[in-house]
């Protein structure tokens, strides 16, 4: 390598020529005090013929010169001049004008025999005084052989001598001569010389050990391992170039201090050793420039080969990146198989593929733009561009494949969506020809105008029919079977046949309209149009798959029936006037309509659901996205679209197919309502949320976000709008159940339909009660734990306690409160409504819990006098009584209904208890009943003979337990009597209540049976013999011959009366009530067994609230 060349050669030359290495490695920094004694010192001056001069200054301590030191310092200044000065000889210049002879001696001989280098004469000055140059001439003749030298040596007397052999130029001014010379100048000059020369050398070391490194390093094959490669090798280089930058500048400052004295005075010359130092410095610098150019030259090389691999590298990565992106991309194109099952369905997979084009349009830009690198590669010279140039164009490949493919798949959806614009052409035209068969009156068709009239609105439309029909169904088939799969194909061939059967209508029509229209040969009576059900159907039932086999079993006999049921109806009606036909048509093509629009709206709400969830939803995921999602609105997706894929998933995957599946039988369809009402449950989830949804939306409806998703799905309403649709969509269905029910009314699925339209009403009652559950504040508990929640409305409440003060008791009789009423299976709750301030769902009202009751405690009196309106709900005995006012009497019934069968789940449960434990008792413990269980005088006159008989009676009274019934007014100072009675008699009474102690009922009745004297009254049934409408209530009347029932004896010779022949019921004196019966032989007729039962339902009643308090006794009763 010519680098590492270039740096042996000054490495060469700065040993040989400059310092001598291979011979004395010595350095003025390492003798640097030893050279400050200056015991010799070398000028710079030249003899005649160019000799260096060592001058030996006069140094009293030379003798005392360590033996060491004065080798290391003759042998730096020996190696100092260049070879060829060193090598003519040097001459010695020994000062000892003030010295001893015996001084002068030994140091000529210690220089003798020390001097490392050649010498060619040596000159020395002797001692000035008279006797000691005298001794030295002496001396010096008879000591010749002893000083004896290879060269001469000659003594001097005096300065001017010496000036006769070196020239006055080249001597020092202590010498007499006028050389300028500063020792400590010439030793810090030296010193930084040497300095340089090693700093070249230093930097020449360096950069072979770097240029070699760089030489043997092998190239990583990955990017961010040749990137990092590359980044260290350039700091290193700049490393390297600043250690040049700054060894030049040193060089250059040693120059510079060189050539200072001529440069402030151009007529002052250097000295040969000034000279020479000149040419060392500017010939290191030379080698130094020569070095550094030799490595960026190399470096330039390095550097290139490190780019271009890194290049190399990041094509390769990016070549990676892009082949996966588009292998991502052109599987997603291959999902794109389905080409739609109609054309709104066309349209969104257009619109999708579209989209998905424009997303991946991008990679494809990024794979191009790579594989246009291929030339940028050639031109460049890259090593490897051999390796390169078949990616580049495997990724041309690619590129075209997936635009081909793309494009085809566009092609044939386009081509799908002219097959479905054909069809529902076609579907339309068909729907237009029905409706006007449908909408021709058949009372003017039975004249022979109306019927000629008809003619030419049915000939007319048929004229439309060209470039709306179908035309040939094979060549529909050849012309698209590239995009016929079997349920397109299906789609088209039941088309064709409702084509054909609109057509053959059309024919049957005419051909009965032309009989019309001929002369008549007698008037035509109109016939009314008859209320029987029938369908025209030209197509036959498809198979329908469900996946219970019950039900496949029962739709499929349904089917069968029907189809037999509806032969039957078409043999009929063929005897009858073709109106009633006609009338018949009329219905099924109303049905149709019907149902044809119940499956279009279905499918346009899957695509809108399917629409929001993929471009709203996901985009929420999208980390292409998440720089335009705030900060605020990250991770709630869930509260922001609820459970809508849930509701997406149901509808897409089960109920939509379902409704396909009975299009040819809409009057069906019930049961496919029917079969999927439990998943309509997860409607009141979303509901449930839709406040929380809203509130989130309206602080980022203005995010950027959404309105770029907006834009992308070419919306033209904002969001929220598509967050209504569940909503929406639940109560449309209930509207076009009404629809088909009403076109449907003495069809087969007549009673299917009305339950499924039950069923959905009653969904949305539930959905609107939860919504209004919700918004409960206050309420301590679990509100789930109260049970299923039946009503809630709002009413005007009064109350009448027991409890409390005198004059609360009567300002609350006549101040109504507000209070909205929450009914579930364990409690009711009071509330106190409060409006609220603010926009959509935040407007809607809360409800601040003011306390509840439970339900196992509670009465009610359906009836108030005074007020239709009115209820009472009363609890623990009367303690505590509301008196409840509904906006309607149709509200009120309604509640009293619902309370109603609260209760009376909750008497067959406390039946069901008491008849387990009474078995019990009577397996352990066949005792009598006690004298005061006895609630009928008749009890006292059964006798102990019949025990056993009052056993069974009791056993088998059990089932005819009922709800005690509160009496209409209480007895004063004692309390409320309780009478049990039967559960046919209890449902129709005012007083209600599933959980009362019927502790006083012997009392009253033992005191109301000790009148001596008295006709007694027992309860049983009687017929009247007379008319009474006198009774404490004012709807009460009987008739004769109306068959009553004794129910209870109340206070002041009341009895509770129920008319068993009108159902209704009252309170009669018991005067007027022996007026009424007479001598009915009822009265006289109490068996028993029956007075055994009457007793015995009252100390079941007994036993039953009790078992009933149980669970009432952890229902803390809170007052609001």
């Amino acid at each position: 390598m010519q680098l590492v060349q270039d740096k042996q050669e000054v490495t060469e030359i700065m040993a040989d020529e400059i310092m001598h290495q291979d011979i004395i490695p010595l350095y003025a920094a390492d003798i640097q005090d030893q050279l400050k004694k200056q015991f010799a010192y070398l000028s710079g001056g030249r003899g005649g013929d160019g000799c260096p001069v060592i001058t030996f200054p006069d140094y009293p301590a030379f003798s005392e010169i360590p033996e060491k030191e004065f080798q290391n310092v003759l042998t730096y200044l020996t190696s100092i001049p260049s070879l060829r000065d060193a090598g003519i000889g040097f001459i010695l210049v020994i000062d000892r004008r003030q010295d001893k002879w015996t001084s002068v001696k030994a140091s000529i001989l210690r220089i003798a025999a020390s001097f490392p280098g050649n010498l060619q004469l040596v000159l020395v000055l002797r001692p000035t005084g008279f006797f000691h140059r005298a001794l030295s001439d002496i001396a010096f003749r008879f000591n010749k052989d002893e000083l004896k030298m290879k060269v001469p040596i000659i003594m001097l007397g005096s300065v001017s001598e010496l000036q006769s052999y070196i020239d006055k130029t080249q001597l020092t001014e202590d010498l007499g001569g006028t050389l300028d010379y500063c020792h400590n100048r010439w030793l810090s000059r030296r010193t930084a010389i040497e300095g340089f020369a090693q700093k070249v050398k230093q930097t020449a070391q360096i950069l072979q050990s770097f240029g070699t490194e760089l030489a043997e390093t092998e190239l990583p094959n990955d990017v961010q391992s040749t990137s990092s490669l590359l980044a260290t090798h350039t700091e290193k280089k700049d490393k390297m170039k600043e250690d040049i930058r700054v060894a030049v500048e040193q060089g250059d400052d040693i120059l510079g201090s060189i050539t200072k004295p001529v440069t402030e005075n151009p007529d002052y010359k250097l000295n040969q050793d000034q000279l020479d130092n000149q040419t060392t410095v500017e010939r290191l610098l030379a080698q130094l420039h020569e070095t550094e150019t030799a490595f960026d030259e190399f470096w330039m090389k390095h550097q290139q080969k490190l780019e271009q691999c890194l290049r190399l590298r990041n094509f390769e990565q990016n070549f990676r990146e892009v082949k996966a992106a588009l292998d991502i991309v052109s599987e997603r194109l291959s999902a794109f198989t389905d080409v739609g099952n109609s054309r709104s369905h066309v349209e969104h997979i257009l619109k999708d593929l579209a989209n998905f084009k424009e997303k991946s349009d991008e990679t494809v830009t990024k794979a191009k733009m790579l594989a246009s690198e291929r030339d940028a590669f050639i031109q460049s010279n890259h090593y490897a561009v051999d390796s390169i140039i078949p990616k580049c164009s495997e990724l041309h490949h690619l590129c075209d494949a997936f635009t081909t493919e793309i494009e085809r798949r566009r092609k044939l959806l386009n081509k799908s969506l002219e097959l479905h614009d054909l069809l529902e052409k076609s579907m339309k035209w068909c729907d237009e020809g029905i409706y006007l068969l449908a909408s021709q009156p058949v009372d003017k068709c039975q004249s022979q105008d109306g019927a000629e009239s008809a003619l030419q609105e049915i000939e007319k439309f048929l004229d439309t029919g060209a470039g709306n029909k179908i035309k040939e169904l094979n060549k529909i088939y050849e012309e698209y079977a590239h995009i016929l799969n079997e349920d397109l194909k299906d789609h088209v061939q039941k088309v064709f046949q409702k084509q054909e059967s609109m057509e053959e209508m059309f024919q049957k029509r005419q051909v009965s309209l032309k009989k019309l229209a001929a002369k008549q040969t007698r008037p035509v009576q109109p016939v009314a149009p008859r209320p029987e059900a029938f369908v025209k159907s030209p197509c036959t039932s498809p198979g329908l798959q469900r996946e219970n086999v019950s039900n496949s079993e029962s739709s499929a006999l349904r089917r069968v029936n029907y189809r037999k049921a509806k032969s039957e109806t078409t043999e009929l009606h063929q005897s009858r006037g073709g109106s009633t036909m006609d009338d018949e048509e009329n219905l099924a093509v109303l049905r149709q309509h019907v149902m044809n629009e119940l499956i279009e709206t279905e499918r346009a709400y899957v695509e809108e659901l399917l629409c929001v969830l993929e471009g709203y939803a996901a985009e929420m995921d999208n980390p292409l996205m998440a720089h335009l999602i705030p900060p605020e609105l990250q991770n709630k997706k869930d509260i922001l679209f609820g459970n809508m894929e849930e509701i997406y998933h149901f509808h897409n995957r089960i109920f939509l197919r379902e409704l396909e599946t009975y299009v040819e039988y809409p009057e069906l369809v019930g049961r496919c309502f029917l079969d999927q009402m439990e998943d309509f449950q997860i409607y009141e989830k979303y509901c449930q949320n839709k406040p929380r949804s809203e509130s989130l939306w309206r602080q980022f409806s203005d995010s950027v976000f959404f309105q770029e998703c907006q834009r992308k799905l070419d919306h033209k309403l904002s969001l929220d709008s598509y967050l209504l649709k569940p909503v929406q969509r639940i109560t449309k269905y209930q509207l076009l159940l009404k629809e088909m029910l009403k076109y449907s009314k003495n069809c087969e699925g007549a009673e299917d339909l009305q339950e499924a339209l039950t069923s959905i009403l009653g969904i949305l009652k539930a959905v609107n009660d939860s919504m209004h559950q919700i918004a409960i504040t206050g309420y301590d508990g679990n509100l789930n734990e109260l049970g299923k929640l039946l009503m809630q409305g709002s009413f005007n409440v009064w109350t009448d306690h027991k409890k409390g003060h005198t004059k609360v008791k009567d300002l609350a009789r006549f101040k109504p409160m507000q209070r909205h009423l929450f009914l579930h299976e364990k409690a009711v709750l009071f509330c106190k409504k409060r409006e609220e301030n603010g926009e959509g769902y935040e407007k809607a009202p809360s409800y601040s819990y003011k306390h509840s009751l439970n339900m196992a405690a509670v009465g009610i009196t359906e009836n108030v006098k005074g007020d239709a309106k009115k209820f009472e709900i009363w609890y623990n005995a009367r303690e505590e009584v509301y008196i409840v006012q509904a906006p309607t009497p149709e509200v009120k019934a309604t509640w009293v209904n619902e309370i109603r069968k609260v209760l009376t789940s909750q008497l067959q449960a406390c039946r069901e208890a008491s008849q387990h434990r009474t078995l019990e008792q009577t397996q352990s413990l066949p005792l009598p009943l006690p004298a005061s269980s006895c609630a009928s005088p008749s009890r006292n006159h059964i006798r102990n003979t019949k025990k056993t008989e009052e056993k069974k009676a009791d056993l088998t009274s059990l089932e005819g337990c009922g709800t005690t019934v509160a009496p209409k007014y209480p007895e004063k100072g004692k309390g409320w009597a309780k009478p049990s009675h039967s559960l046919d008699a209890s449902e129709e009474n005012d007083g209600w209540s599933s959980a009362e102690e019927a502790l006083n009922s012997s009392d009253a009745e033992e005191e109301g049976a000790g009148g001596a004297g008295e006709i007694k009254l027992t309860p049983g049934k009687y017929t009247v013999v007379t008319d009474y409408d006198k009774g404490v209530s004012e709807e009460f009347t009987v008739k004769s011959g109306d068959l009553v029932q004794l129910i209870r004896e109340g206070e002041d010779g009341l009895w509770f009366v129920k008319n068993l022949s009108s159902g209704r019921e009252g309170w009669i004196p018991a005067s007027n009530l022996l007026m009424l019966i007479g001598n009915s032989k009822s009265a006289q007729s109490l068996s028993s067994s029956e007075s055994g039962t009457a007793s015995s339902n009252l100390s079941t009643s007994s036993s039953c609230s009790d078992s009933c308090n149980v669970s009432s006794t952890s229902f803390s009763d809170i007052k609001g």
